[in-house]
């Protein structure tokens, strides 16, 4: 018994073990990584910068009013 499951471990470890891939990126599939990338780096600063720039400007906007 213990030798069949010393086998059944040996195999699974070997079936396992990663081998190298044998892959090509193209210039394509990095330059449409690298603009995914910008793209979701972009949206994150606009999120921010709306999400702060909208009180500000009402803020700017009640000032205005009140000095004139």
């Amino acid at each position: 018994m213990f030798v069949k499951t010393l086998r059944f471990l040996a195999l699974a470890l070997a079936l396992s073990a990663p081998i190298a891939a044998e892959a090509y990126t193209g210039p394509g599939l990095g330059l449409g990584a690298v603009g995914v990338a910008l793209g979701l780096v972009g949206s994150i600063f606009l999120a921010i910068v709306s999400v702060v720039w909208y009180p500000v400007k009402r803020l700017v906007r009640r000032l205005r009013g009140r000095a004139r």
